[in-house]
């Protein structure tokens, strides 16, 4: 490993390179102009776009492997994966996670997970292979689509190819030798010149899979997923769009959480209008709604715990929500972006424990007890805003924009015990974000960005009204806390990127960084509160429990930055490298789930009809830790990952992976630790060992 360490290396030194893709350009068959939907953020408008975007795309295009939705993050420089399983998967930018990202489809749509313990985070609710890029905006950089705190995330789907009339789809399945997984999609399309179909469905069903020493890892889940997205273009500026979707989650194993999940059923629907070149100051209007509803039952059937005792939770999520914004230009260089925005978030449930085992005493009859879960909450936010952009000079964009957030949140069946340590009534808060930010075109070849940004983030479901339920990577059980400040991000980014040509065999060398700083205001963790005991099995430890409060100082800082170099027409080299350092000044450790270095070399080609590469792994060790939250220090690792794509014609594309080649034993530092299970102790889960794959995929 060290020697192909070293080879990596050398080569970085001498030729720090990177492939540049061909793109095939298709002829224009349609008859009119197609209205856009604000389904995407990033144009490639410098006049329109946010400043320190990124965009990671071609995910339906040089398919070489099955996708789980870890996949679509993992090649994501700065990104990391937050893993209780091989299904409750969250992304985590910048040691930002959670609410602290603000995730969405197709421009605003949400769906709101239903467990404490996050089992069904927003990833699970949409098919991986339905992305078809992922917008990240990396900072509170701009108001318009909703509260941010850490940045944005927006999951794009695929859309109708209006380059062609009639009937088209595509069929794929794929397979991984590791867990013996298999995948299926179905997708079909049907475009006129008013209206459009798209329509897809795919089923999962992976199996537990094995560590780099060969242990089983319980893992396995199945899913069913289906869609419909209807369109009609009213006239060339006009349009209206439909979207349904359903998933279905079964059977999924959680090695990291007490429970399994025994159903996961979600519904999103959502209605997109825009109406395009109204005057010669009212530009367009766009408008959005939707709502999702997730029914989530999760039990301990599968675990050691049953036989002490029996407990099944049945909890529900409906996330409701809007969008008007009116597009309007005052000035020849001034662009506006006004308008408003709702979401409501409502959650129930509850948990039915069958005590078998009390104090260690087996009792003649089982005694049921039952727990509020959410304590039927709710959480709504009205938001008002304008974004505006002015052109100081036709290569230069100031941007600035304010929001006001109206965050109401209530309490409406209160446990006994959390209603008496709260004054609960109906609480109103007024939060105020903002962001000024500057891009310049300095040349064709170099582009400077500059931003400061306010995010405000009022504290979530849990964090208000969780009540003993362990929620967190800890044992600890955690109570919320309905008193508390939002959190503030104040946070500064500059960030260059630029190319240049070269000569004898090399194509360009190009390169991209960013350097942030961040300095919090009423953090949001988790602090042991010896005043109060454990509520449930009130014999183990720890006896206390946590108790969310706000600190008053933390920071966080870091860098991204990406070196490559075209050679020989298709081929390439790429290194990216990553860090971030975090403090919690008011406990003198490192916020929680903050990643190590981490740093990427990446050599392949690039050609009309076959494509592969090699990337090389190498992630440090972490000892900057939260004790606080349980963590433990990590050690550093390496991996190597091969893919190859064939497209031997225009309809077929063959793609083979190994993935972990050389079979490494493995944690990332954000993986919770085996909870409730029989045959390992409470350490972080392992990743997958070596995994082969291979993917087909038809269109017509």
């Amino acid at each position: 490993m060290k020697t192909l360490y070293s080879m990596l290396l050398c080569i970085l030194l001498t030729t720090v390179s990177y492939g540049q893709e061909k793109i095939e350009t298709k002829q224009d068959t349609t008859k009119q102009k197609i209205t856009k939907l604000d389904a995407v953020i990033v144009t490639g408008n410098l006049k329109t776009d946010p400043v320190l975007t990124i965009v990671a795309n071609k995910y339906d295009e040089k398919i070489v492997q099955p996708k789980n939705v870890a996949d679509l993050f993992n090649d994501i420089n700065g990104f990391s994966v937050i893993k209780r399983g091989n299904y409750a998967i969250d992304p985590s930018f910048r040691g930002a996670q959670y609410e602290q990202l603000n995730i969405q489809y197709d421009g605003g749509t949400k769906a709101m997970h239903a467990c404490p313990n996050r089992m069904d985070p927003i990833t699970t609710h949409i098919i991986p292979e339905e992305i078809s890029k992922i917008e990240i905006i990396k900072g509170p950089y701009t108001v318009r689509y909703g509260a941010t705190f850490g940045g944005i995330v927006n999951l794009v789907t695929q859309k109708p190819d209006y380059e062609d009339y009639g009937v088209h789809g595509k069929v794929s399945g794929g397979y991984e030798s590791n867990g013996n997984s298999l995948v299926n999609l179905v997708q079909l399309q049907y475009i006129k010149d008013k209206f459009d179909v798209v329509a897809n469905a795919g089923y999962r069903d992976f199996g537990n899979y094995e560590d780099g020493n060969g242990t089983e890892i319980p893992s396995a889940f199945r899913s069913i997923d289906y869609g419909l997205k209807l369109g009609y273009n009213f006239s060339d500026s006009q349009r209206l769009q439909a979207h349904w979707r359903q998933s279905f989650g079964r059977d999924v194993l959680h090695a990291a959480l007490p429970m399994d999940t025994e159903y996961d059923n979600s519904s999103i629907i959502s209605l997109d209008y825009r109406l395009d070149d109204i005057g010669k100051i009212i530009k367009s209007i766009t408008a959005k709604t939707y709502f999702s509803y997730v029914d989530h039952l999760m039990t301990n059937d599968r675990r050691p715990s049953f036989m002490m005792m029996e407990a099944a939770s049945a909890v529900d999520a409906t996330t409701v929500g809007g969008k008007l914004e009116l597009s309007w230009k005052p000035l020849e260089k001034l662009n506006m972006f006004s308008g408003i925005d709702a979401m409501h978030i409502a959650r129930d449930g509850n948990r039915t424990r069958l005590v078998k085992v009390m104090n260690g005493n087996p009792l003649p009859t089982p005694v049921e007890f039952n727990d509020k879960v959410w304590q039927d909450s709710y959480i709504t936010d009205l938001g008002i805003f304008t974004e505006a952009k002015y052109n100081l000079s036709s290569t230069t964009i100031l941007t600035a924009g304010l929001r006001y957030d109206n965050v109401v949140s209530d309490i409406q069946d209160p446990e006994a015990d959390f209603a008496a340590m709260y004054d609960l009534k109906k609480r109103t808060e007024h939060n105020v974000s903002g962001t000024v930010s500057v891009k310049k075109r300095v040349s064709d070849n170099f582009t400077l960005e500059a931003a400061y940004g306010r995010g405000v983030r009022s504290a979530n479901m849990i964090e208000r009204f969780i009540n003993h339920f362990t929620v967190g990577q800890d044992p600890y059980e955690y109570v919320g806390n309905p008193d508390l400040k939002a959190e503030v991000n104040n946070q500064f980014e500059i960030g260059f990127k630029g190319s240049k040509p070269l000569k004898n065999g090399f194509n360009k060398f190009k390169y991209e960084t960013s350097f942030y700083y961040s300095f919090f205001e009423n953090y949001i963790v988790g602090v042991v509160n010896e005043s109060l005991t454990r509520k449930f099995n009130p014999t183990l430890d720890p006896i206390s429990p946590k108790v969310f409060r706000n600190l008053d100082e933390a920071y966080k800082t870091g860098f991204e930055a990406t070196a490559q170099i075209d050679f020989l027409d298709n081929y390439y080299f790429k290194t990216e490298l990553s860090y971030v350092y975090a403090k919690n000044k008011d406990l003198g450790e490192s916020l929680p789930l903050t990643p190590p270095l981490t740093t990427g070399f990446s050599i392949g080609m690039n050609k009309t009809n076959y494509w592969a590469n090699i990337k090389y792994n190498l992630v440090s060790k972490q000892n900057n830790i939260s004790k606080s939250f349980g963590e433990t220090e990590t050690e550093g690792y390496q991996t190597l990952d091969v893919r190859l794509g064939i497209k031997p014609t225009n309809n077929i594309t063959l793609g083979v992976a190994v993935i972990n080649a050389f079979d490494e034993a493995y944690n990332n530092h954000l993986n919770f630790s085996f909870t409730n299970q029989a045959d390992f102790g409470r350490t972080p889960i392992t990743e997958p060992g070596r995994n082969l794959s291979a993917f087909l995929q038809y269109t017509f």
